[in-house]
């Protein structure tokens, strides 16, 4: 079901990234970004095999083209996070609806009184593996509280992150965020943390 907003942010720009949305021109930049942290991605997707060693620039363009016309058609927003000079892919950010199929199949359960239909988007994001260690992800955390309180016209949004991905979770709580949610997909080896 597409997002019900009137106007969607064309992006944000800071002093160390720009996010604005994902095109297929920009697959050479995101392929290299994912190649590299293809290890930790694979936990991050919890489906072991994304991206697999041979992901080539083609098919990650098909992948973008299809991202950016989902974009288009607000069905989910997907955003590229670029250094200031756009010559360098950062990571990437997603707006999923919280009633696509994924969510709808899964097994959600609330940590205290919270009720997942009062939040309308799942926003996910992943930051190249060089640029862990530089805090790149924590400063995007904070970016992205920022810019959804300010710009973002959401009936509520969670942050959704794999507990494989124990740098992430830790990003987030150490942040000051609350876990709201566990998410239990069929066929996956951990579950999903939402926070907010």
């Amino acid at each position: 079901m597409p997002f019900t907003l009137d106007t969607v942010p064309e992006g944000v720009r800071t002093g160390d990234f720009i996010l604005r949305p994902i095109t297929a021109a920009d697959a050479e930049l995101d392929h290299a970004a994912v190649m590299e942290s293809r290890e930790y991605l694979r936990g991050w997707e919890q489906d072991g095999g994304w991206p697999t060693d041979d992901f080539t620039v083609d098919a990650n363009r098909e992948d973008l083209d299809g991202l950016e016309r989902r974009h288009a058609e607000g069905r989910a927003f997907t955003y590229t996070v670029m250094d200031p000079a756009e010559t360098e892919c950062l990571g990437c950010v997603y707006f999923m609806p919280t009633d696509v199929r994924s969510f709808t199949t899964a097994r959600i359960t609330p940590v205290g009184e919270e009720r997942w239909e009062d939040y309308e988007a799942a926003v996910y994001f992943w930051v190249r593996k060089s640029r862990l260690g530089t805090a790149t992800d924590h400063a995007l955390r904070d970016t992205l509280r920022s810019w959804l309180a300010k710009d973002w016209n959401l009936r509520g949004h969670l942050f959704v992150t794999s507990e494989l991905f124990t740098q992430q979770v830790e990003a987030w709580e150490s942040g000051g965020l609350r876990r709201r949610f566990t998410i239990e997909e069929s066929g996956k080896p951990g579950r999903y943390l939402a926070y907010l």
